[in-house]
């Protein structure tokens, strides 16, 4: 990891100001709110501390509070997938088990991979992000759909990111 960590603070960076500067001023009568920012935490690789990635959740979690005005909400929300990460690694793994060149992405993992993996920690994030947002039990339902349509949103939009900016592994013939 140490040597990827340049790439680590430029993907940090983009997701920042792709979060802040476009999608949070994206709103569709207030029906979807697409997050990226979580695909930072995702995309760690398998071998992250626990320590750290609950750290850097909490960081940049912070940030996007601070630029969206939500009081520690993305904060709180990003800790939670960080916090539940590991162990939802530990349950998808492959029966040959996870291989020192693995990484948490499309080109590594597969495409069914890496969608249940983000779909399950964006549904958490989502569904903790709305429900302590909203606090209230007067509308349920359009709470439900927001965090459904945002979380499908979320994970399409970052699938789309996977296939922009990585390269397909390159098969051996041997």
């Amino acid at each position: 990891m140490i040597n990827r960590v340049p790439v680590h603070i430029v993907r940090f960076i983009l997701l920042v100001l792709g979060q802040v500067l476009i999608l949070n001023n994206i709103h569709l009568h207030g029906l979807f709110n697409p997050y990226i920012y979580p695909l930072f935490i995702l995309l760690l690789p398998f071998q992250t501390s626990r320590g750290l990635q609950l750290l850097l959740a909490f960081l940049l979690g912070l940030v996007i509070d601070f630029y969206s005005g939500t009081g520690g909400l993305h904060a709180s929300a990003l800790t939670v997938v960080a916090f539940l990460r590991p162990y939802l690694i530990i349950a998808m793994k492959p029966n040959d088990g996870y291989q020192p060149e693995d990484r948490p992405t499309i080109s590594s993992m597969g495409f069914t991979w890496f969608s249940i993996y983000a779909s399950i920690l964006i549904f958490v994030h989502h569904l903790y992000f709305f429900i302590i947002e909203t606090l209230s039990l007067q509308q349920i339902f359009f709470v439900f759909s927001k965090i459904i349509i945002s979380a499908a949103v979320s994970v399409l939009l970052m699938i789309l990111l996977q296939y922009v900016f990585y390269r397909r592994k390159k098969t051996r013939l041997v």
